[in-house]
């Protein structure tokens, strides 16, 4: 088990960014990196945050890339409305207003976990916006997703009453039992503060949501996966068993002209690959993303 911390304490990380008025709401976002680098955006997962990404920034920064990392409506530091009726296809138009706010045009796109349907999103509505797009595990056919027990009992009619009695120790259970390295437990605390801040924890049920509409837009958001022009990367986990070594036996027939980046150790890496191999994902990206 890893005993150093990875993550900055998260007000050290929200410190660095600001939340900014977009759709009607305030995100979270910050940017790093050289103002007149190459654009990166980096969408996080659930049911965490930017913060995810806190590891690989600098590699990517130092690299002279331009940074821009946010946390999605219902997420982190970004407003959590209540009784909001949260969408993939409303994230996207986030991310899209980010960029227009930002002035950034055509951009790499890095996107885990929930942020991949929102990269799929993107893509269907603009693939030549996307200079590069690499994906790191998460539900790119629905048909291979395998939510963990947490996750169905979350998404199901009781999930109201049981989100409310969810711990950090509960929470940190269901996190381990994806991973394939250790986090230690000063990482998972900070994962568990962004995750809870602002009645975070009670926003669950609607945010998995998203579930549905993977299924929803099954068609398109596959057609946009598959048909994507330009260079893509899978920076994969295979032990995660929501969405693991299953789901690149389909993205290696399906695409066989992308890239693949297995995560075998030993250990082999789990549902995190960002935060269970920082220092692998970071050089990866940094070099596919600057060739």
């Amino acid at each position: 088990m890893r005993t150093t911390p990875l993550l900055p304490p998260w007000d050290q990380w929200t410190a660095g960014g600001a939340r900014v008025p977009v759709g009607g709401h305030e995100i979270f976002v910050r940017r790093d990196g050289p103002a007149n680098g190459t654009p990166v955006t980096l969408l996080h997962g659930f049911p965490t945050s930017s913060h995810d990404w806190a590891p690989i920034v600098p590699t990517l920064a130092a690299a002279g890339l331009r940074v821009t990392t946010l946390d999605f409506l219902g997420f982190g530091e970004s407003d959590k409305p209540r009784r909001h009726t949260y969408s993939v296809l409303e994230q996207a138009d986030l991310v899209e207003e980010v960029w227009r706010r930002t002035d950034t045009g055509r951009t790499a796109l890095v996107a885990h976990d929930y942020g991949v349907s929102v990269g799929q999103e993107l893509l269907a509505r603009d693939p030549a916006r996307v200079t590069h797009m690499v994906w790191l595990n998460g539900g790119l056919y629905p048909d291979l997703h395998r939510p963990v027990p947490t996750q169905r009992l979350l998404h199901g009619p009781l999930g109201p009453l049981i989100a409310p009695l969810t711990t950090r120790r509960r929470f940190g259970a269901t996190l381990r039992g994806v991973l394939g390295r250790e986090l230690c437990d000063a990482d998972l605390r900070e994962l568990w503060a962004a995750a809870s801040r602002a009645g975070g924890k009670r926003r669950a049920p609607r945010l998995l949501r998203y579930i549905d509409e993977r299924h929803t837009h099954r068609e398109r958001w596959t057609t946009a996966l598959e048909k994507y022009p330009g260079p893509a990367l899978f920076l994969w986990g295979p032990a995660d068993p929501i969405s693991g070594a299953h789901v690149l036996a389909r993205v290696r027939t399906r695409m066989p002209g992308a890239s693949v980046v297995e995560l075998t150790g030993p250990p082999a890496v789990g549902h995190y690959p960002q935060l269970e191999d920082p220092a692998t994902v970071a050089e990866t990206l940094r070099s596919f993303l600057t060739s």
